[in-house]
């Protein structure tokens, strides 16, 4: 059976795309002190940036990045010059698979995100 949607696209993107307006992203991806602490400890520009646009994913809107998805220029601009970092070091990010899932555990056990599957997922839906 399809699943139902009950968000148009429009509304979709409005909650999970990321920001590209400038008020957004200085408000939800301005990288604090610990931030930087903590994407400095990887060693390549690509897993530092890549590292970075995670954890502001994670932050808001909330969610993971999949792979292969195409960030906004504006975003990648931002966050890399915090960095200072340009935006063409993310081409490479990942391109081990291991690498992006040991930097979401990374995230994880740093600044306490859980995953919203399996018996939490269930608990919320009222299943467990």
């Amino acid at each position: 059976m399809p699943r139902r949607s009950i968000l148009t696209e429009r509304q979709r993107a409005a909650l999970f795309d990321l920001p590209t307006d400038e008020t957004l992203m200085l408000r939800h991806y301005t990288l604090a002190d610990d931030d930087i602490e903590h994407i400095n400890e990887r060693r390549r520009p690509e897993n530092k940036i890549g590292f970075a646009l995670q954890l502001c994913a994670l932050r808001y809107p909330g969610r993971l990045l999949s792979s292969g998805e195409v960030i906004p220029e504006k975003v990648l601009r931002f966050i890399a010059a915090q960095l200072g970092l340009t935006g063409d070091h993310v081409l490479p990010y990942a391109a081990r698979r291991q690498t992006r899932q040991q930097h979401l555990h990374a995230l994880r056990q740093i600044y306490g995100f859980k995953m919203f599957s399996g018996q939490r997922r269930a608990e919320s839906e009222g299943l467990a």
